[in-house]
């Protein structure tokens, strides 16, 4: 095998360009292999094979720096700088992470995980390496997707005053998750036809050049007049109009062709972007035909394509998605709105049934919230669906735009507490913290699928600000003997005991049963009381329990500082300061990737470690 000659950093500059095409099948190969048991983001990866190929081709890592945008497409970039023997552990507990992670190689530049970075990530790069005197390369790549995130152009826009090289790598195959949506992607569709304008400028430029004496003037004058042939050759022209020179497009499955430009662009003063075109799912045929099933895949038999387990139990995300098409269909007001994932968030189904009232915005999480206070003042029912981790770049339009004004917007906030195999950057851990702290805002949380329901409907029936968090995977079926009304701010009793009071919030009730349930084998008889709400915080119930309990106990998924366990405890300690309140929560550090079981045991959020952790503390 050819993949086998490659063991360290720039072995594949050893390999000869005939044996191209065959070292790309067998990372294809390898990669399909390797993610039918360990799950992974599979189609974007198969889509950018030859790209990373070329990019190692040309340039020489660690020193030069290749920054990922998102990171989802740099598993063969792991492959090809000596990683390629830890796949068996990638996602996994300990493992090989599934973005590029600066502790795991020097060869990745950047640790990333969320959209529309690598831009602003290249320029520091580029203006420290000038401000230093160095001389290295800065390859920034970014996908076509995430050119819908406004960090983009705020990072595009900085880098045209850069009079250095940088290149920007443009890997567009039409999709983010979902297909792109909106003007970028339109304006990229024009480009694509226009593959005579980069010929046509190289082959001009070279020839020009050979002119003995008149040469760097003809071609000097002919940069004057350039715009006028982009124009009409290219209506718009956006990225040359902004300062970079723009290149392409470019086969990403012709690795001579890419590389032949890379070289170009490597003799570019100031940035240069280099537009090239990919398919995602290339050479794996369920991958090819559904890109977006593929984007992040559990493990899966590679002959159908289909996963290895399927639950016959509903998720939290089909939960909701059942829940806002009821809504939906009840009142013509609500509208839904997600930020380029209509199938991860739940609403493919509502997209379907009432397409006028369905928005996808692309990967523009702080224009989805500021449009969807619009459309609140403008009369309708706004649900903004998103992934906890991913709200958090809309923190200033949450509070200012929707917040301040105290408009009806209702968050849909899915993958809240840990998500298990994509690690810190994914982790929805924050969300309790920074949307408590609010003014108007309400966050609650369900302890099953039937909470979810209702908690749903409760948010788009009360005025102001709604958040409604839930986890990732099978929806919780159990406690459904307690399905009581939801009021705003009111906590649920579920056990009443004496002494101690088990005090958790959503996922954490299930577990919080646990608990209490094995106490009692204990002979101790502790209160169970599912919280519901972290803002506003059920203080009568707060107070009700300072009659006869001396220790509070608060579980939540989230990170401890600024969560419910802090809430409580500084109420607690104003009115009730004889009352001892422990907190179990995520703790003031980024957890990497592994199963939510294996993560929860990892930092004590397990039945196990809280019981134990319980008797210790009672007994002193």
């Amino acid at each position: 095998m050819i993949l086998e000659k490659i063991q360290k950093p720039n072995d594949i500059q050893k390999i000869p360009l005939d044996e191209f095409p065959a070292l790309a099948s067998e990372i294809r190969r390898f990669l399909v292999e390797h993610l039918s048991e360990t799950g992974g983001h599979l189609s974007s990866n198969l889509g950018a094979v030859e790209l990373t190929m070329a990019l190692h081709n040309v340039f020489h890592l660690p020193e030069d720096k290749i920054i990922w945008d998102v990171g989802h497409q740099a598993y063969t970039h792991k492959i090809l700088t000596g990683r390629k023997d830890e796949f068996s552990t990638l996602r996994q507990l300990g493992g090989l992470s599934g973005f590029p992670k600066r502790s795991e190689s020097p060869c990745d530049s950047f640790d990333t995980g969320h959209s529309s970075t690598s831009i602003s990530a290249g320029t520091g790069y580029v203006r420290a390496r000038d401000l230093k005197g160095e001389s290295y390369y800065v390859i920034s790549v970014i996908g076509d997707g995430a050119l819908t995130g406004g960090m983009a152009y705020e990072a595009m826009n900085n880098a045209a005053e850069l009079d250095k090289n940088f290149i920007i790598v443009l890997n567009d195959n039409k999709m983010s998750i979902s297909p792109n949506v909106g003007g970028i992607s339109r304006y990229l569709s024009s480009l694509r036809t226009a593959e005579v304008y980069t010929g046509l400028k190289l082959s001009v430029r070279k020839n020009l050049k050979k002119v003995p004496g008149l040469g760097e003037s003809m071609v000097e004058a002919v940069h004057k007049t350039k715009s006028v042939i982009k124009e009409l050759l290219i209506p718009g022209m956006l990225f040359e109009n902004m300062g970079l020179t723009y290149l392409g497009p470019v086969d990403g499955h012709d690795t001579r062709q890419m590389m032949k430009l890379l070289n170009e662009a490597k003799r570019v003063e100031g940035p240069v972007i280099l537009h090239v075109l990919t398919q995602k799912g290339r050479g794996y045929g369920p991958a090819m035909r559904h890109p977006d099933r593929f984007h992040g895949t559990a493990p899966f038999r590679i002959a159908t394509g289909t996963p290895r387990k399927k639950s016959e139990k509903p998720s939290y995300t089909d939960v909701f998605s059942a829940a806002v098409c009821k809504l939906g269909q009840e009142d013509c007001r609500i509208a839904a709105i997600t930020a380029a994932m209509p199938l991860g968030t739940g609403l493919n189904g509502f997209a379907q049934r009432f397409p006028q009232r369905f928005f996808d915005v692309g990967i523009a999480e702080a224009h989805a919230v500021t449009f969807a206070a619009g459309l609140a003042l403008g009369g309708l029912i706004p649900v903004v669906a998103v992934y906890s981790s991913f709200l958090q770049r809309a923190f200033d339009q949450i509070l200012h735009d929707v917040c301040m004004q105290n408009i009806h917007v209702v968050f849909a906030i899915d993958r809240a507490g840990l998500v298990g195999s994509d690690g810190e950057t994914h982790h929805g851990c924050f969300d309790l913290g920074y949307l408590s702290m609010m003014p108007n805002m309400t966050v609650m949380a369900p302890k099953n699928r039937w909470e979810l329901a209702d908690m749903l409907e409760f948010a788009v029936s009360c005025p102001g600000p709604a958040a409604v968090r839930y986890p990732r995977g099978e929806a919780c079926e159990e406690l459904e003997e307690y399905r009581r009304p939801i009021e705003m701010g009111k906590a649920e009793w579920l056990v009443r005991g004496r002494g101690l009071a088990l005090l958790p919030m959503g996922s954490m009730v299930a577990d919080g049963k646990r608990v209490q349930e094995a106490l009692e084998t204990e002979n101790v008889c502790p209160s169970l009381v599912n919280m519901r709400f972290a803002k506003p915080l059920d203080l009568e119930c707060l107070d009700e329990l300072a009659q006869d309990h001396h220790t509070l106990v608060t579980m939540e998924e989230n990170v401890l500082s600024g969560g419910l366990g802090q809430s409580v405890r500084g109420y607690m300690s104003q009115r009730y300061p004889q009352i001892q309140v422990i907190s179990f929560g995520i703790p003031d550090e980024f957890v990497g990737h592994g199963s939510v079981d294996q993560l929860k045991k990892q930092i004590h959020l397990d039945v196990e470690s809280m019981v134990s952790a319980i008797k210790e503390q009672m007994d002193r």
